[in-house]
């Protein structure tokens, strides 16, 4: 009994010291009952062949106490037998005796059979040790190569691009671009459906650029009229790289650099596959010093084109500036790979820049589960811009998708042109192996609600083995009869440019039998170039000359501003293991003002409350600065600015806001 005894206990210890897992602490999600078991490292082979090792030589001393034991116990009987006792008693020492043989048979079989596995288990363990020892080695020399060959691919693209014999003009003057019909949101499936099969049910076009003095001269097909493209007087024609205005504010123009954390991002997400990326727990080495509601605004940068769209008399032609500006706000994610800080529910970010951009904007995240921010911008120039972005994102194994839902709205005051698009999908590749890169993939469809003008615009979706060039943008704008007026094209990282349609026709139709349209065009204008980065922008997060001074401190901002969170700031400042430390403490903060709306919800109205408030936050949580209403165009309910910001700013009068950081 003793034996079985520390069998038990052995046991026991050995499979709690197995079977306990780490817990990960949560991210800035403020998801309060989900916890998530610690993914392997790399001591986890180690600590299992340890626990194993304990095990064996648990065994090995209760096979020796068995034998000790059973030996003596034995010697006791013997030793009965040679005393004098009554003839009654001697039947029941036989009847003992006769059971402890036979329990010392069983025993030395028990004991036999214990040495047999101890001697065939500790040969095997060396030989399970070499395999996985060898199946180490070969994952990491996997890893290697396919590193190795990733970096010979981008050095063979790089050479092919700057060889000599390639134009240097990579639009030619006859090209082909291919456009979406609308199919709503991109598939969440499989990889290859997303950025391939979709590609085969595009309507193409092809445009070939003809001189303006020809274009009275063409025949056949379907015309647009007749137009003397240098007599008109356009506002395309002015200039489209347009200076940044002056401030009498010295904005700064760096941040400390990034510091050098190595950190494994598979080893973090590979038990993730299928979550929501807002509920993943990340430490901040994987954020960038920012927040979602900074990094929205940012989509103000080229806000200059919407400033020259006023004074656009045609709509077509405003359509073709806003389209722009709608593909202008991705310009800034080609490096940005980084995640950037999930806001605080109340949190805030304001861009007061009237001076020298001529604009305000305000955001305010007014829901946590999902994460959705609010924004309203007003300029001075003669438009206005909302929407409420709600991010929904999952982590697919070897890429992320990251997918913004909800409508953004522009209105142009003096034409009353209302123009309404959505934003396309996100998607971060290489999370297994090789270099992180971002691509943007989908359709997005343009509608000015007063006219029904409409731009079609495709972000085609690289692939290695595509011949289309990276970044790729194609678009058309038409107007509400469906005749189209202007060809887009460009890149999403660089530059957008439009071409005037003077003539339109069918093609015949491909071996395949498909048919594409024909777009004569005049030569390309330039809508809109990328500004140059920062000096030294690859040590500061990629950030553009804009984001360098979103985060800067300014005085009189509203207390949840993000510029105020401290984890950011740390982070900013290089001192990631305490900004680590505060993100746990602003975390745990918000679960209990979460848990305290959720016990005064069930004290008001029942625990059907607390049910309904868990399933979906942003219909109990009321925002500070925005309400919801239905947007009659979209048929959807949005969140919009109500005012009264500006004014309590300039009140300095901040008592209603919620103490967050």
């Amino acid at each position: 009994m003793k034996g079985r005894g520390c069998w038990e206990t052995a046991s026991v210890r050995s499979f709690c010291s197995s079977g306990c897992l780490n817990k990960f602490k949560k991210d800035d999600s403020g998801d309060d009952d989900e916890e998530t078991a610690s993914p392997a490292d790399k001591s986890e082979l180690h600590h299992t062949l340890k626990n194993l090792s304990l095990k064996l030589d648990d065994l090995s001393t209760c096979n020796d106490l068995i034998a000790k034991h059973g030996a003596a116990l034995q010697r006791s009987l013997n030793e009965l037998d040679s005393l004098r006792i009554p003839s009654e008693s001697g039947e029941k020492l036989k009847v003992v005796n006769e059971r402890a043989t036979l329990f010392r048979i069983t025993s030395n079989a028990m004991i036999n059979a214990c040495k047999d596995f101890l001697e065939l288990a500790e040969t095997h363990s060396r030989k399970w040790q070499r395999a996985l020892q060898y199946e180490q080695e070969q994952r990491v020399h996997l890893e290697e190569t396919i590193e190795q060959l990733a970096k010979q691919h981008n050095s063979l693209e790089r050479a092919f691009r700057s060889a000599p014999g390639r134009p240097p003009n990579p639009n030619k003057s006859f090209s082909e671009g291919s456009l979406l019909t609308s199919k709503g949101e991109d598939s969440e499936e499989d990889e290859d459906t997303e950025y391939f099969d979709a590609m085969e049910d595009s309507t193409s076009f092809i445009t070939v650029i003809t001189q303006p003095k020809e274009d009275r001269k063409i025949e056949g097909g379907t015309g647009t009229g007749s137009v003397d493209w240098n007599s008109v007087d356009n506002v395309l024609d002015s200039p489209s790289f347009v200076s940044k205005g002056s401030s009498k504010i010295k904005r700064r123009v760096r941040i400390p650099d990034k510091p050098n954390y190595s950190l494994n991002l598979w080893s973090i997400m590979k038990n993730c596959i299928g979550r929501e990326l807002s509920k993943i727990p990340m430490p901040v080495n994987f954020n960038e010093p920012l927040s979602m509601l900074q990094r929205l605004t940012e989509d103000l940068e080229y806000h200059h084109l919407l400033d020259k769209a006023v004074h656009c008399a045609s709509s077509v032609e405003q359509m073709c500036l806003v389209a722009a500006f709608s593909v202008s706000s991705y310009s800034t994610t080609v490096h940005r790979i980084a995640k950037p800080f999930n806001p605080m529910l109340g949190e805030t970010f304001e861009l007061d820049r009237l001076e020298d951009m001529g604009l305000r904007s305000l955001c305010e995240q007014v829901s946590h589960h999902p994460p959705s921010a609010a924004h309203y911008v007003f300029s001075k120039h003669g438009w206005s811009l909302w929407q409420e972005i709600t991010i929904a994102s999952k982590f697919r194994g070897k890429y992320i998708s990251i997918m913004p839902l909800g409508a953004i709205h522009l209105e142009f005051q003096a034409s009353g042109n209302h123009y309404v698009w959505r934003k396309s999908t996100s998607t971060v590749h290489n999370i297994i192996v090789g270099k992180l890169w971002i691509d943007q993939s989908g359709d997005i469809e343009i509608v000015n609600h007063k006219t029904n003008d409409r731009c079609q615009l495709k972000f085609v979706p690289y692939s290695y083995f595509s011949k289309e060039a990276p970044r790729k943008v194609t678009g058309v704008v038409s107007d509400s009869q469906g005749k189209a007026h202007y060809v887009l094209s460009g890149s999403w990282d660089e530059q957008m440019e439009c071409s005037k349609i003077v003539q339109s026709s069918s093609s015949s139709p491909s071996s395949d039998g498909k048919q594409k349209t024909v777009y004569q065009t005049l030569p390309a204008k330039l809508l809109w170039k990328k500004y140059p980065l920062p000096e030294n922008a690859e040590n500061m997060y990629y950030f553009s000359e804009l984001a360098l001074t979103l985060n800067e401190l300014e005085e009189g901002v509203a207390p949840t501003d993000s510029r105020l969170r401290p984890d950011q700031r740390l982070m900013e400042k290089g001192r990631w293991d305490e900004a680590n430390t505060e993100k746990q403490r602003l975390e745990e903060k918000q679960r209990l003002s979460r848990r305290r709306r959720l016990e005064s919800c069930i004290s008001g109205h029942g625990q059907g409350c607390a049910t309904e408030e868990a399933e979906k936050e942003s219909d109990v949580y009321v925002p500070l600065w925005f309400e919801k209403r239905l947007d009659p165009l979209t048929g959807e309910t949005a969140c919009i600015y109500k005012g009264g910001y500006w004014e309590a700013k300039e009140r300095q009068d901040w008592h209603m806001c919620p103490n967050i950081f």
